[in-house]
């Protein structure tokens, strides 16, 4: 679809580009010539990815081990970028984290773990890049990947939809904020893709996403090059006055689903249901835990 070397000279730093939608994105504007960073709190996982994309596609794949809920953290990573290699290009801002849980029963602790990385990390990066690019003179993209949600809501997901919901915010008003600098913000809205994170955690013990393509005007779920497609567009030179633009790729599910979407269904879940549910994502915080501090 795209020409070879399409994105040669592009840098640009994906967050949470180590595993799922991140990786995939990563893969992608490396196999099209961009230099990478890919940011996570997971050092020895994003070393794994950057290996396997380096054997695949060549490249320049860099890493940084950090917890973007950390702003100084955040601000030392970039300035390290900027220092080694020059000013980014691109941010992909796609760290996040998410469970279901009826929103009765969250706790502080389970709020903020989403609501700090979803909503404040992904400010802490934006803004830290963002400052450097209008110092320096320096035009930039930032894709940020989102939920259809921000348009509807949704049950079962509240953290989440608050927080990925101020970030379409965001887009909008910093695309405003930041256009006479050169600077573009748009985002992405992906319907279901299942990736081995969000089908534990989203849809635990079930059948995974393809239990819902019944309610999909096209009847499946995403392909994971569709996706990469879209952010490959959106990153791309030739789309410069496209800005503020949150764009949904679900198959037109959130149109026809509404308010609820995939997660109405969980009505019919029983106490006895959830608690198994909370057993299963824990174990899943618990391997992905252990892995941070191998």
């Amino acid at each position: 679809m795209f020409k070879e070397g399409l994105l040669k000279g592009k840098r640009i730093l994906v967050t949470g580009g180590g595993t799922g939608l991140g990786k995939e994105i990563a893969a992608r504007y490396l196999e099209l010539g961009a230099e990478l960073w890919i940011a996570g709190r997971r050092g020895a996982v994003l070393d794994s990815t950057a290996k396997e994309l380096f054997s695949k596609y060549k490249g320049k794949v860099n890493t940084h081990a950090v917890d973007i809920r950390d702003a100084a953290a955040v601000d030392a990573m970039v300035q390290r970028i900027w220092d080694e290699a020059g000013p980014l290009t691109g941010l992909v801002n796609n760290a996040a984290g998410n469970f279901i849980s009826p929103t009765k029963d969250l706790t502080a602790n389970g709020f903020n773990a989403i609501a700090n990385i979803v909503f404040h990390g992904t400010f802490y990066v934006t803004q830290a890049v963002g400052k450097r690019w209008i110092a320096g003179k320096h035009k930039g993209s930032v894709v940020s990947i989102l939920v259809t949600w921000v348009h509807t809501g949704s049950p079962y997901v509240v953290p989440s939809a608050m927080s990925k919901a101020g970030l379409h915010v965001m887009t909008k008003s910093l695309a405003v904020e930041w256009g006479r600098f050169g600077i573009r913000l748009n985002a992405i809205a992906p319907g279901p893709f299942p990736t081995e994170g969000a089908t534990k955690r989203l849809r635990p013990g079930s059948g995974g996403f393809e239990d819902t393509t019944h309610m999909n005007p096209m009847r499946r779920v995403g392909r994971m090059e569709e996706l990469q497609n879209l952010a490959t567009f959106l990153m791309a030179d030739g789309c410069e006055w496209l800005t503020g633009e949150t764009i949904a790729i679900d198959g037109g599910g959130y149109l026809a689903t509404g308010s609820g979407g995939y997660f109405l269904q969980l009505d019919k879940m029983s106490d006895a249901d959830w608690e198994k549910a909370r057993a299963m994502i824990k174990a899943q915080n618990d391997k992905d835990r252990a892995g941070r501090t191998a």
